[in-house]
């Protein structure tokens, strides 16, 4: 076959009716075709079986984390929710379905289903902000299989990535201390508009002070917080004369924000500015240094500019600020943006853990998962620190144990209000301060071992004896 031959076959099918088909942005009517294939082709053999109503359980959880992770943060649960509340196929959706041929032989069940779909089951979950470990289901989705199944993609999705992020700012938290100021710059480097949203969600969440991201920081009530870019000293040093000119323009109009001022002479930069303000020709909120050694560049800066704060971006992480710190960096604040953002993965999976009353579990080589519907019991102790049982979800907390799976929607109604930002960052700070020191570790860490409760470790013996029989 010519290598151009299959596209050349390639007839295109009608769009959704909502526009240029060319335009890929979002919408919130979009979130119930934003799935994977085999969501839906699996909703429609379950209708074809009579499987569609049968109730089910999926738990989402991660088989390990991160290397050199400790523990994960949950985080997306909000966004998770009102997906799920908003679960919708309009008629122009399920008309380009049919037009795609896929689902020719589909039973007729099956398009009945989607246009009166509607999220009907419960949702049970860890409160945003709590630490989690191993094979602990940050949530559980209880419903009929056919409803179990199609939400996968879109929970896996917001949780999977609000946990990376969340998990990353507490860890950048936690080494910077809790006098630094964080800021997420990472909109620019995020892997989608609607990520870099979710991002800025997330790190303000898990503890981070603020976001450069205008339309999130306005959405969740916050202030944004920027300085300038290079290009801005370079226009008016060129058409105004010098980097001086520059900065006392920008203050002229933003009077006590933060300039940028290694663009050219670090050095000098910081000697012009301390004597503007001892003339008291205008305010300065800090100063930014985005390259070059910051260990020395900021003892210098320091040394001209007392009682001005120092940030400091540029690919930076949580190994990064602990080098600095080390070295004697004279650092107030850090702006976080591409190593926040991107990188390591949390690989949250979205199993089935039991249909009709049955447990089941998956037994592949390292992908073998627990049965049954489970719940997470914590114990803080003061001399011990943290530790969890993973349990069923029918057993009973023992003396000085939480549950942490708690129920959110039922029969698809939300049965908790949602929680401020600053109620998960406290949530998060607390959770990360009751973890060993060896969890906390940003080489190395060693996360808190999980105990299996007797009744699940007999569940799991009696499920693998029943699948190899």
């Amino acid at each position: 076959m010519a290598s151009g031959s299959q596209s050349d076959n390639v007839q295109p099918l009608p769009s959704l009716g909502m526009g240029n088909e060319l335009e890929l942005t979002l919408k919130g009517e979009d979130y119930s075709l934003l799935t994977d294939l085999y969501e839906l082709t699996m909703v429609a053999c379950y209708c074809g079986e009579g499987l569609d109503s049968r109730p089910a359980s999926f738990e989402l959880f991660a088989r390990s984390l991160p290397d050199h992770f400790g523990y994960a943060i949950a985080m997306g649960l909000q966004q998770a929710i009102e997906y799920l509340q908003q679960l919708r196929f309009t008629p122009a959706q399920i008309e380009s379905l049919k037009a795609t041929g896929i689902f020719a032989k589909a039973p007729e069940k099956f398009w009945t289903l989607l246009e009166t779909a509607r999220f009907t089951g419960d949702l049970w979950a860890v409160p945003e902000g709590t630490a989690v470990f191993a094979n602990e289901p940050l949530l559980r989705v209880e419903a009929p299989l056919w409803q179990a199944q199609l939400v996968e993609t879109y929970l896996l999705n917001t949780i999977n990535y609000q946990t990376l992020i969340a998990t990353r700012s507490a860890r950048l938290r936690d080494v910077a201390g809790p006098e630094a100021i964080l800021l997420e710059f990472g909109t620019r480097r995020a892997f989608s508009p609607q990520a870099a949203l979710w991002a800025a969600r997330a790190a303000l969440a898990a503890g981070l002070d603020s976001t450069s991201n205008v339309l999130a920081a306005l959405k969740l009530g916050r202030k944004p917080s920027g300085t300038m870019a290079h290009s801005l000293v370079m226009a008016l040093t060129a058409t105004e004369g010098s980097e001086m000119q520059a900065f006392r323009a920008f203050l002229h109009y933003f009077p006590g924000a933060a300039v940028l001022i290694d663009t050219y002479d670090t050095v000098e930069a910081a000697r012009y500015l301390a004597d503007r303000l001892q003339v008291g020709e205008f305010e300065v909120g800090g100063v930014r240094l985005d390259s070059g050694d910051l260990v020395s560049l900021s003892q210098q800066v320091r040394s001209l500019l007392p009682e001005v704060p120092i940030f400091a971006s540029g690919d930076l992480d949580e190994w990064e600020i602990a080098r600095l710190k080390r070295e004697g960096a004279e650092i107030d604040g850090y702006g976080l943006g591409t190593r926040l953002v991107t990188g390591e993965t949390f690989n949250g999976v979205y199993k089935l853990v039991e249909i009709d009353g049955m447990a089941v579990m998956k037994e592949s080589s390292s992908k073998v998962t627990y049965p049954g519907r489970k719940q997470i019991f914590r114990r803080v102790d003061e001399d011990k620190g943290l530790g969890d049982r993973l349990a069923l979800a029918h057993e009973t907390a023992e003396v000085g144990e939480v549950a942490l799976l708690q129920r959110v929607l039922k029969q698809g109604k939300r049965v908790q209000p949602p929680e401020m930002l600053e109620a998960i960052a406290e949530r998060t700070r607390t959770a990360v301060e009751s973890l060993s020191e060896e969890a906390r570790r940003i080489e190395g860490a060693i996360a808190p071992s999980v105990e299996i409760s007797a009744e699940l470790q007999a569940l799991t013996e009696t499920t693998k004896h029943q699948l190899s029989s």
